[in-house]
């Protein structure tokens, strides 16, 4: 048996990799760590990677079936969650939830410029709790639903540029 040990990179497609590395450089902080090309960027918490690639085929906050479902990045305490759903907010970023305890922690989610469902959570030393009346058990999906078609809307109505493929 594998004994994984953590989670070395997230490759996500997405539309405008200048956007996309201003959401996740500018506003969230990862670091630079390169680029490849023009269409590839390495981002880094400590031993961590985010890779943004530059997708061929234009994709839209509706189409769910060719993205990441969603992934999380791990905050220290509920306070600090609480913090930055405030300073995402603050930040123009669309909250999808606001911060809820969940049986792990408390946790809220975030939509990233191309339709990306991105989690903000912290996590008990003791794990996952029993159920308790307070712990919100949905899913971010129903959440989510409603506001895609107007993100749709807002990027059907952007001008659509045709990218050019690249190499890999």
């Amino acid at each position: 048996m594998m004994k994984l040990t953590g989670i070395n990179q997230i490759t996500l497609r997405v539309n405008d990799l200048r956007m996309a590395e201003e959401f996740y450089g500018g506003i969230l902080g990862l670091k630079l760590d390169h680029r490849v090309g023009a269409n590839i960027t390495y981002l880094r918490i400590n031993s961590d990677m985010l890779v943004l690639v530059k997708a061929e085929t234009r994709g839209s906050p509706e189409a769910r079936d060719i993205r990441v479902d969603h992934f999380g990045f791990r905050l220290s305490s509920d306070a600090e969650v609480d913090a930055a759903a405030v300073y995402l907010d603050d930040r123009g970023v669309h909250l999808v939830t606001r911060p809820a305890h969940r049986r792990e922690g408390r946790a809220f989610f975030v939509m990233d410029p191309d339709g990306n469902l991105v989690e903000f959570y912290s996590m008990r030393d003791t794990g996952i709790n029993n159920d308790s009346a307070d712990i919100d058990i949905s899913s971010p999906n129903v959440h989510v639903a409603p506001n895609r078609p107007k993100i749709a809307e807002e990027s059907d109505s952007a001008e659509v540029k045709k990218s050019r493929r690249s190499r890999k």
